[in-house]
């Protein structure tokens, strides 16, 4: 087992680090202009794996398109090739094959894709075999299990004969995701009409245009870098994290509130934000529904500077990379901190013990980039070790090189 040693910081820092692009608005723009059949128009994607995965396949005429780990681009790739007639057969790793897409398909077949499972019923791997408009334009898809689902249709909408008219059941998670890619739609001349009283969406049959797009950097990337501003022992550590907007269309830039209550200031200077410490609140109660990304990053924190954190919203964490409460539950417990689920498939709360982190604790991290870095700040306090560092390779590929800025690390 590969294993990276993150030796105890033993001095302060000021420095700038120049933030990877968003994998999600990345992700989006790949699919969008290849819609409009654009070429070349797009500046600043993402390094992240995941996007490259997404470029590779988009670009490719396999008729097998594997794509690795990387659920976005497994989801947004069915809409596309189903809507695009094309015939492909869809598979990933074994996590991605155990990952659901029943919902998504079931929303693809009644707008006239022909797919099938090749081995259990509501998984990958898929065989997508055309696409022949059934005439309806009307579609119900729930809200509460991926944002995901909801925005791969919306992105094809606009292709169907008669457009789309998409009603969101049941509760509406993640929803800052699917602003985003209503956003980005209407970039690229679409009309968009969200009702958000009434959780419905309407789409008119119309064309993409081909436009220069560049994408922004990335706020879940910048979350971690929020952690070791938080954790560090020196009042004066700073930090300038480049590339982000001061008005984002991702969800996940709501980490300046979250981690203001955690002892970070945030102040946008122009070409990003820079973070300094402040005082940390005694607790805090948050909702991750429209943000479950951060939520690994925040309960690190929270455990590691005794601040007992109540978290809701969270649900569709079981279902990532790997089951991401279990593995929180587990390596936070190394730290004595403990994840106890309070109300079922609703509330957790997370308390601490107030022991020092042991030096060399060595954090699994379950084939899962945002438990790596997640945990990685936790050298701000003791010396750890991160197991299999290059998962972050999903969407961060040069984490540790930028983390070696401030962490006596090679990489």
């Amino acid at each position: 087992m590969k294993k990276l040693l993150l030796p105890k910081v033993q001095k302060s820092f000021q420095t700038e680090i120049p933030l990877p692009s968003s994998k999600s608005e990345s992700n989006r723009a790949l699919i969008i202009n290849a819609l409009a059949q654009g070429k070349d128009n797009l500046s600043n994607l993402a390094e992240a794996r995941d996007t490259q995965t997404m470029m590779r396949l988009l670009a490719s005429d396999d008729a097998i398109a594997d794509v690795i780990d990387a659920g976005t681009t497994m989801r947004f790739l069915t809409a596309y090739f189903a809507v695009t007639g094309q015939h492909k057969t869809m598979t990933g790793t074994p996590r991605m094959c155990e990952r659901p897409i029943g919902i998504l398909v079931d929303a693809l077949r009644s707008l006239g894709a022909d797919i099938e499972y090749l081995n259990k019923e509501g998984y990958p791997p898929l065989q997508l075999n055309g696409f022949s408009f059934s005439g309806n334009n009307h579609l119900a898809i729930r809200g509460d299990v991926s944002s995901q689902y909801i925005s791969a249709i919306l992105m094809i909408a606009p292709l169907l004969p008669e457009g789309l008219i998409l009603t969101i059941t049941g509760e509406l998670g993640s929803k800052p995701y699917i602003e985003m890619t209503i956003q980005q739609m209407k970039s690229f001349g679409i009309t968009v009409s969200p009702d958000w009283e009434n959780l419905t969406i309407t789409v008119p049959a119309q064309k993409y245009e081909v436009i220069p797009y560049a994408i922004e950097s990335d706020w879940s990337g910048a979350s971690y870098w929020f952690s070791i501003v938080a954790l560090s022992e020196f009042e004066d550590a700073e930090l300038e994290l480049l590339g982000l907007k001061e008005n984002s269309l991702q969800g996940d830039s709501v980490i300046t509130d979250i981690m203001s209550h955690l002892g970070v200031k945030s102040e946008y200077t122009g070409r990003g934000f820079k973070l300094t410490k402040i005082p940390a609140e005694s607790t805090l109660a948050w909702d991750f529904t429209n943000c479950p990304d951060l939520a690994q990053t925040v309960c690190v924190v929270a455990a590691a500077k005794n601040i007992p954190l109540t978290l809701t919203g969270v649900e569709s964490l079981k279902v990532k990379e790997t089951d991401r409460i279990y593995a929180l539950q587990t390596e936070l417990a190394k730290i004595g901190a403990s994840l106890v689920e309070t109300e079922k498939n609703h509330k957790y709360l997370l308390t601490s013990s107030n022991q020092s982190i042991p030096a060399g604790t060595s954090f699994h991290t379950y084939d899962d980039h945002r438990m790596a870095m997640a945990f990685a700040p936790l050298a701000l306090m003791a010396e750890v070790e991160i197991e299999e560092p290059d998962v972050v390779v999903k969407s961060y590929p040069s984490f540790w090189k930028h983390l070696a800025a401030i962490v006596d690390i090679e990489a």
